[in-house]
């Protein structure tokens, strides 16, 4: 859902530009940069570091026992195209975003604190979808005993804010923009 939201504004911000362009408009101009500003920050916030973390652990607990992740019961209801769509195109297409596109990141404290905030948020998710149902979203959970949730829910948010920081200095060697 992140990247679909993420590519959508990527997608109205261009149909924008170019719609807006020549135009003197300061109104449309002012929208045009919030709208730039909204893309930017989701890149940098939520679809790199998002989107590397999910195709990053999903095959690789995929690979060490796919039952974990992906049980094979769900072969039944999700084509392969749309398991590949949702934890393998995720990253060619973030990388060629960051490629074609130069996102001006927030300040490093700002983003930080906003990748924790979604980490934090999607974890406190997780668990009242256990709370309420009795089942984890993510089988691997179930394996684990409380203590070992606690460490395994503080190595994710570290880990996502490890790949915020590689967004972070991947575009800033792509687009040569060191601070």
């Amino acid at each position: 859902v992140i990247q679909a939201v993420f590519f959508g504004i990527c997608v109205l911000t261009d149909l924008s530009s170019l719609l807006t362009k020549g135009n003197d408009s300061q109104e449309q101009e002012r929208q045009l940069k919030k709208l730039i500003s909204l893309r930017d920050w989701m890149m940098a916030v939520l679809a790199f570091p998002i989107g590397v973390f999910v195709v990053t652990m999903f095959w690789s607990i995929y690979i060490y026992d796919r039952e974990l992740v992906y049980p094979k019961l769900l072969d039944n209801f999700i084509p392969a195209w749309l398991n590949h769509g949702m934890h393998t195109t995720v990253l060619p297409f973030i990388l060629i975003e960051m490629r074609t596109t130069h996102h001006e990141y927030p300040s490093r404290s700002c983003g930080l604190a906003a990748v924790c905030t979604f980490a934090v948020g999607y974890i406190l998710w997780v668990c009242w979808i256990h709370h309420v149902t009795g089942v984890w979203v993510y089988p691997l959970l179930e394996y684990l005993s409380p203590g070992v949730k606690i460490i395994f829910f503080t190595a994710v948010t570290i880990i996502i804010n490890i790949f915020y920081l590689l967004g972070e200095v991947l575009n800033n060697y792509i687009w040569d923009t060191q601070k």
